[in-house]
């Protein structure tokens, strides 16, 4: 037993999704949170130099991120192992694995806390989980373990209310962790809406993804995610696509996918993944024949730690950009405008050569 009563987290993997929910449990158990630092070039490095150069990148962050917490004194470092949430519905590999990776290339002496949920399995359930999460700070009494998740649920739910009104990932986040809840008139509009697929590893990572929805709506393009759809939209959605959920996280991917093809609001697609991510390039090659069967305009994002910001920029606009084009000649077509032809002006160099 531990009398240090601070646990590290990763901002990396689950973290995304679930931090609402760690945040609320830790914090009415009296358990201080410490969290790693932004991703940065260099957490990815510290990552990578850990692992053969196939491993997937949300798992280079990751490790980076383990690292960091290191360097920042952390003992306890909290790396749960989320086996299935549901019956038969499982996480991949390194997901499950995720604790022994760790413990295999990481030679500090740190303390790795790592309650296993699999809800396949018996006697592995929710509030099992919750009980292994916290036996190393001493706390066993099961009445003070239930009534800290309710406090987890609470701000998770606040976060999940304000996310799906259409509040940026970053704000609901902020009055989530705050005790606070608004709900935005989401009244804007923008000339080009796009569903962006993927995990909230990837997307909300802003050093993966390299800030993307900043530069969507720099482009005046409204983006649509998970967060807007409740469990039973994105469940239809992975039965849309002819899908039976097997993953864990499939129903980011899959189901919201199903779900906005289906959304004659939604001009277009774009699915970020990581390069050499199994489940992934399945889930992306049945959404991408969907896509052709919809006629729905989609972008396949593939990122690695050497994905270049000027490549990712230059097929990103190209894409908006013909989203644009392919909205203007649907509304033209119609409407009561008239055909004309219109030549551009091409000679422009001539005209000054010539004067």
């Amino acid at each position: 037993m531990t009398k240090d009563m601070t646990i590290g987290i990763p901002r990396g993997m689950s973290f995304y999704n679930n931090y609402p929910f760690w945040y609320g449990f830790f914090t009415a158990l009296g358990v201080k949170i410490v969290l790693s630092d932004p991703t940065t070039k260099q957490t990815m490095s510290d990552g990578a130099a850990l692992v053969v150069t196939e491993t997937c990148l949300p798992i280079k962050i990751y490790l980076g991120h383990i690292l960091n917490l290191i360097q920042k004194g952390v003992k306890n470092i909290y790396v749960p192992s989320l086996q299935s949430i549901a019956p038969k519905i499982y996480n991949c590999s390194k997901i499950r694995g995720l604790p022994d990776l760790v413990r295999n290339v990481i030679k500090e002496d740190v303390n790795i806390i790592e309650p296993t949920l699999d809800k396949s399995a018996k006697n592995q359930g929710l509030y099992e989980f919750l009980a292994e999460s916290v036996k190393d700070f001493g706390i066993t009494n099961k009445d003070e373990i239930k009534k800290a998740s309710k406090q987890g649920w609470r701000v998770y739910n606040n976060f999940l209310v304000m996310a799906r009104s259409g509040m940026s990932y970053k704000k609901a986040m902020k009055y989530a962790l705050e005790g606070k809840i608004f709900i935005e008139e989401n009244t804007k509009t923008a000339p080009i809406n796009v569903a962006l697929i993927s995990h909230g590893y990837n997307m909300y990572d802003e050093r993966a993804t390299m800030k993307i929805f900043d530069k969507l709506e720099n482009m005046d393009v409204k983006v649509f995610t998970s967060l807007r759809l409740t469990d039973e939209q994105m469940a239809e959605g992975i039965a849309a696509l002819g899908q039976k959920r097997y993953w864990a996280n499939e129903h980011e991917m899959t189901g919201t996918a199903g779900h906005y093809l289906k959304d004659n609001n939604i001009d277009g697609l774009i699915t970020i993944n990581a390069f050499g991510c199994g489940p992934d390039s399945l889930m992306v090659e049945r959404i991408t024949r969907k896509a052709k069967e919809a006629n729905k305009p989609l972008l396949v994002l593939t990122i690695d730690e050497q994905t270049g910001e000027a490549g990712f920029i230059t097929r990103l606009e190209a894409f908006i950009d013909m989203l644009f084009r392919k909205k203007r000649s649907d509304l033209i077509k119609n409407s009561d405008v008239e055909e004309y032809d219109y030549t551009p002006q091409t000679n422009i160099c001539e005209t000054i050569l010539e004067s």
